[in-house]
């Protein structure tokens, strides 16, 4: 055994008790891990799956019994109360530590960290009150984008400025909950990608291959791998997540969310220190998925291969999906397929088993293995079940 490796059996403590966490200790229970989350929702996703401290994420106490419980502990989303993320660093393992989580949850501080990475990020302008805001704006250009430098996920906090008219309201509508603002030129993109990187205390360094990404209401949609993109761009894309985890010394998975413009320039977006919602496609499309992937990382393992298997198209299924997806599963139409031309998909289902199907929460996710991906889009929209989300 390498020297700092956790050896299967023992106990991986989560903070977050959701869909991540779920996926994770699925993964990781595979290879012979425990689990234990911390979670304030009584019978969330993970802990249906493995034990669980019902506790909010600032609880302290709760933090030393997870640290009591766990050999090693890890994230599943990056809103995590860094006091208590520094407390935990004391009191146990925590390979990822709290340096990269007080990177990622600050969009200046992030921005700055791919910079230092050599890694191009949107021009953007730290924002401190409406007079700079106007004179950014002048600067940069509209449209723009007003964002929260803190929170926010799914579109949620920030503000499209597509007219000067709109730049009282929209600061004075994010500067009301007090959160530092960063504007951000407007990238017009031909596509967005994601790459998932992961890498080892040790340094190993290996990367998924790029999704491309479509969204609908700023919430993921699908992820198409591999992306409708040169291999050129799909090589670049890897070598840029690669320096960005090298750069920062990540442990564990990194994902990587960027921009491609038509001229071929690649631009980083956002980090998330964690398992993605892009990188779902790997559980079945790839010899190693990004759960695994994760749970070996953390535990100083070596590195799966990262390789793609199948092309495949992954599908988020949110609350006004729910219900259709589970009367076609239950009703025998599952093996059925839409069309002659998509004879060959074969869908792979993800449920999350979350209690309540609210219209856009993620409850589960469909991985479509295909020929090409062509036909998995051709699935998805012959079903009708994504009707209202197709462009």
């Amino acid at each position: 055994m390498s020297e700092g490796q956790v050896r299967p059996g023992s106990t991986i403590g989560l903070l977050g008790g959701g869909q991540l966490g779920r996926m994770m200790a699925l993964a990781g229970a595979n290879l012979g891990y425990r689990f234990v989350t911390l979670d304030p929702t009584p019978d969330s996703p993970c802990g249906q799956v493995a034990q669980q401290i019902v506790a909010g994420y600032g609880d302290k106490e709760a933090a030393r019994e997870l640290a009591h419980r766990a050999d090693v502990i890890t994230y599943e989303f990056e809103n995590v109360d860094s006091e208590v993320a520094a407390l935990l660093e004391e009191l146990s393992s925590v390979p990822q530590g709290s340096k990269l989580l007080h990177t990622t949850q600050h969009r200046l501080r992030e921005k700055r960290a791919v910079e230092a990475a050599g890694v191009k990020v949107a021009p953007y302008a730290e924002i401190t009150g409406e007079e700079q805001l106007r004179e950014a704006v002048s600067r940069l250009g509209i449209p723009s984008v007003l964002k929260a430098a803190t929170g926010g996920y799914d579109g949620k906090g920030q503000w499209v400025i597509r007219s000067e008219d709109e730049i009282a309201e929209a600061y004075q509508t994010l500067s009301s909950s007090g959160a530092e603002l960063v504007l951000e030129q407007f990238i017009t993109f031909d596509k967005e990608l994601s790459v998932i990187a992961a890498r080892s205390p040790g340094g190993e360094i290996k990367t998924f291959p790029a999704a491309e990404n479509i969204h609908y209401g700023n919430i993921l949609h699908a992820s198409i791998v591999p992306a409708r993109v040169s291999g050129e761009v799909q090589q670049e894309a890897e070598r840029l997540a690669a320096r960005i985890a090298e750069s920062l010394e990540a442990v564990g998975l990194l994902a990587v969310e960027m921009f491609l413009t038509k001229d071929g320039e690649l631009f980083v977006n956002e980090l998330a220190p964690r398992p993605h919602n892009s990188g779902h496609y790997t559980m079945e499309a790839c010899t190693t998925s990004q759960f695994e992937q994760h749970v070996r990382a953390v535990c100083n393992l070596p590195l799966g291969q990262a390789k793609l298997l199948s092309p495949v198209v992954m599908v988020n299924v949110l609350g006004e999906h729910l219900e259709p997806v589970v009367q076609r599963m239950t009703s025998g139409k599952w093996l059925e397929q839409p069309s002659a031309e998509t004879a060959d998909v074969v869908p792979k289902v993800h449920l999350y088993g979350k209690s309540e199907p609210a219209p856009k929460r993620k409850m589960g996710h469909i991985n479509l293995l295909c020929r090409d991906v062509q036909d998995g889009l051709n699935w998805i929209k012959q079903t009708n079940i994504w009707r209202n989300q197709q462009g």
